[in-house]
């Protein structure tokens, strides 16, 4: 009886560990389709599930959206936040973006306002010289990173088709954002994947990061709510610096709450879009950075 009861002991203590380094075995040969955490509950194949985490989005219609953009440049480790609405059926988004504090510990810069689209990005009160009720447009077409990092905001909707490009994923198990029951993964998407599979305006935005970023391979975390949804979504980002700064890393998070929320968004017409030329700001535009995160 002592000789089982010991055995049955050990057993208790090694399965934890086994099953550990059984995953790890299967995500290093087969690319870890599946979480360790895995079962039933991680809501089937974790590759197949983040795939069709933008499609959810877009049948839940809409939401409110916070943003923040970090990045360490010259020693400084700064954030750029932005929170807004955002329509998925429409692909349409507006922001409000607050670059960070000048070395002083003062503002210096105004907010931004930002209007997301699958073409083009507006912003007001981007940019010296240009008139208090003039927006300025950016064809996301010319971007390298295809906006996902330039505006200082990731628009929410190609946030999500970036998870369509996913090549590995895991299941981490049951967490909670802001309140609410989700899933965690963690994984890898390629940004050329990504693009073949987008849908509409998104396509060619991606494809221009899949050529600009120092690497195609895109790390993330998300986290999905009981209906597929994403929650929280953060994307690793790596492009080459300026001037002999080397590789960047750029993390931009997403935080989607309040899902149905009214998110009409109006484009402004060709008369109140600023055609002159535009000087830069310091800290706005390009990549941004940051110390915290959207608040869960």
């Amino acid at each position: 009886m002592t000789v089982v009861r010991r055995e049955r002991r050990r057993s208790r203590r090694w399965r934890p560990g086994r099953s550990l380094l059984v995953g790890i075995g299967l995500c290093l040969v087969g690319g870890c389709s599946a979480g360790t955490g895995g079962g039933d509950d991680a809501g089937g194949d974790p590759v197949a599930v983040l795939r069709g985490a933008a499609d959810r989005l877009v049948a839940a219609g809409s939401s409110r959206a916070r943003t923040a953009m970090e990045m360490a440049s010259g020693g400084t480790r700064v954030t750029i936040r932005g929170e807004g609405v955002y329509d998925f059926r429409e692909r349409r988004g507006r922001l409000t973006v607050r670059l960070p504090q000048d070395p002083a510990g003062g503002s210096g810069h105004r907010p931004i306002t930002e209007l997301l689209t699958p073409g083009a990005l507006f912003m007001k009160n981007r940019g010296a010289g240009v008139p208090e009720d003039k927006w300025v447009r950016v064809d996301i077409g010319s971007l390298a990173d295809g906006n996902l990092v330039t505006g200082g905001a990731t628009d929410p909707y190609a946030a999500a088709e970036v998870l369509r490009g996913t090549r590995t994923a895991r299941y981490v198990g049951r967490a909670r954002v802001a309140g609410t029951e989700v899933r965690h993964y963690r994984g890898t998407a390629d940004l050329a994947g990504a693009a073949r599979r987008a849908l509409g305006g998104n396509r060619e935005a991606l494809a221009a990061a899949a050529k600009g970023f120092a690497t195609a391979e895109v790390p993330f975390e998300v986290y999905l709510d009981e209906r597929g949804r994403v929650r929280k979504l953060r994307h690793r980002f790596s492009f080459a610096g300026q001037q002999r700064q080397g590789t960047v890393e750029v993390v931009s998070t997403t935080l989607l709450y309040d899902f149905g929320a009214a998110a009409g968004v109006e484009l402004p017409g060709g008369g109140d879009i600023y055609d002159g030329r535009i000087a830069e700001e310091p800290g706005g535009g390009g990549a941004p950075d940051g110390r915290k995160e959207p608040q869960d």
